[in-house]
C-alpha cells in the first residue's frame, strides 16, 4: 500500500510539473509566412550545384520575443548521379518588439534574394506584431548594413 501511494504521488507531481510547460509552449506561434529560394551554378567539370534557403520565424505571443529560423541546403551533381548534399542552420533570438508582455500576434516577410536591387547585400526582414486585445500595430524591418551589421528601426503606427 505504502508502495502505491508513493507511485501515485510521484505521477501527480510529475503531472503539476509539465502543467508550466505546456502553458509556456502554448505562447510560441510558427508564422505561416515561411520563404524559400533556390539559385544553381555551374561548377569546373560539368557539375551543377543547387543551393536553397528558407526561413521561418517562431514568436512568443506573451513576450512578443522572436526567433529568426534559416536553414540552407546545398546539393552537387553531375550528369549522372548526386554527389554531395550539406544542410545547416539554426535559430537566432531577437529582440522583443513590445516592452511589455500581452498577447501578441506576428507575421514576417524576407526581402528579396540578392539581386541589382539589393543595395548592400543579401537584403533583410519585416516583422508586423499586433496587440490582440487594443489597436496596437508595430513594423520592423531589418535590412544588412554591408558594414557587418544590421540596422533595425521598428515603428508605432497610428490610426487616422
Amino acid at each position: 500500500m505504502n508502495n502505491v501511494m508513493k507511485s501515485c504521488l510521484g505521477v501527480a507531481l510529475s503531472l503539476m510539473t509539465l502543467v508550466p510547460v505546456a502553458a509556456t509552449a502554448d505562447d510560441y506561434k510558427l508564422v505561416s509566412n515561411q520563404r524559400i529560394a533556390c539559385g544553381r551554378g555551374l561548377s569546373p567539370g560539368k557539375l551543377n550545384t543547387a543551393t536553397c534557403k528558407t526561413y521561418a520565424y517562431l514568436f512568443n505571443t506573451k513576450t512578443s520575443e522572436f526567433f529568426r529560423c534559416q536553414m540552407t541546403l546545398v546539393m552537387t551533381r553531375d550528369n549522372k548521379e548526386v554527389i554531395n548534399v550539406q544542410a545547416d542552420g539554426g535559430c537566432t533570438k531577437r529582440p522583443r518588439i513590445f516592452e511589455s508582455d500581452g498577447d501578441y500576434m506576428f507575421d514576417a516577410m524576407e526581402t528579396e534574394p540578392p539581386n541589382t536591387n539589393s543595395f548592400f547585400g543579401p537584403g533583410g526582414f519585416a516583422v508586423w506584431a499586433s496587440a490582440t486585445n487594443e489597436r496596437k500595430l508595430r513594423g520592423c524591418i531589418t535590412i544588412a548594413s554591408g558594414l557587418g551589421s544590421d540596422v533595425s528601426k521598428c515603428l508605432d503606427m497610428t490610426f487616422q
